[in-house]
């Protein structure tokens, strides 16, 4: 068993004592949390989640989140609420996490999930803390059935290289979830190529001097201007990257467990597909 699934397991065993009923009054503090929340939760128990998760551009979820009352990730949007059970982020809300702990407020902590893996364990530990194991199960049964679903394309040799560009000019490399997408669809990562782990700067110069064969970035934000997309706006990376040459990921899709994953991993293999053989990096 993966060291990390073995640490879910544990806290999971710390958490629900034997016999224990499911949790009749659940709040998340996470955006991932909420998704896993609003999808493996007995009807009425979710009591709140975050305001992210009714943001489209984010949530995965965003169509029925309106349903579900939100919190701020506050300990005083929380309390009154007199949860059974707060699901969180391991990075985020620490504040709030911290005094709820003080409280004898129960917590389920979230790592972030760095491979398919780690996702599917991540809904399995959810699913068990919520006392909803059968839906757990039906839900990595059909993350794995849809990926298994996939067509299988003939290996291209060499293998494209893609390569991840978020605003701030950042990255995903080695170590992540959505490494893990890429090389699942058949690509191969530049940031793990230039032993970049997790998430790293990018420069734009490293980026145009490698010129990866496809430009992957987020779906168009239309929440306003920010300084933080200015890089993805530069005239070069129009000129190089457009057409088959770039793909556009919603960032919800690629970031939490769930069936999205399946969704991704599809538009990144038909990206790999649309590229011209003769563009391709050796």
């Amino acid at each position: 068993m993966p060291p990390r699934v073995l640490v879910a397991s544990i806290l999971m065993l710390a958490l629900a004592p034997a016999n224990a009923a499911p949790p009749q009054r659940v709040v998340s503090l996470n955006l991932c949390a909420d998704e896993l929340a609003i999808r493996l939760g007995q009807p009425g128990t979710v009591k709140s989640i975050t305001w992210l998760a009714r943001d489209a551009a984010l949530s995965n979820v965003a169509d029925i989140a309106h349903k579900f009352p939100v919190n701020r990730g506050l300990a005083q949007d929380v309390v009154p609420l007199g949860p059974d059970l707060v699901i969180a982020g391991a990075y985020t809300a620490r504040t709030a996490v911290s005094l709820l702990r003080r409280l004898k407020i129960p917590v389920l902590e979230l790592d972030v999930p760095r491979s398919v893996d780690d996702a599917l364990a991540q809904i399995k530990t959810v699913a068990a803390a919520l006392g909803a194991e059968g839906r757990g199960a039906e839900l990595v049964e059909d993350i794995v059935s849809g990926l298994s679903a996939l067509p299988v394309h003939p290996a291209r040799s060499p293998q494209p290289v893609a390569a991840v560009y978020q605003p701030n000019g950042l990255t995903i490399g080695s170590g992540s979830l959505v490494d893990d997408l890429l090389r699942r669809a058949g690509l191969r990562n530049l940031a793990v190529e230039r032993r970049i782990d997790n998430y790293g700067a990018l420069p734009l110069e490293l980026l145009l001097f490698a010129r990866p064969d496809l430009l992957i970035v987020n779906s168009a934000d239309h929440s306003g201007p920010a300084l933080a997309y200015e890089v993805l706006q530069h005239p070069v990376l129009g000129q190089r990257y457009s057409g088959a040459r770039v793909v556009s990921v919603p960032s919800a899709w690629w970031s939490c467990p769930g069936p999205r994953l399946v969704d991704a991993v599809r538009l990144l293999q038909q990206a790999a597909q649309r590229l011209p053989a003769t563009d391709v990096s050796p």
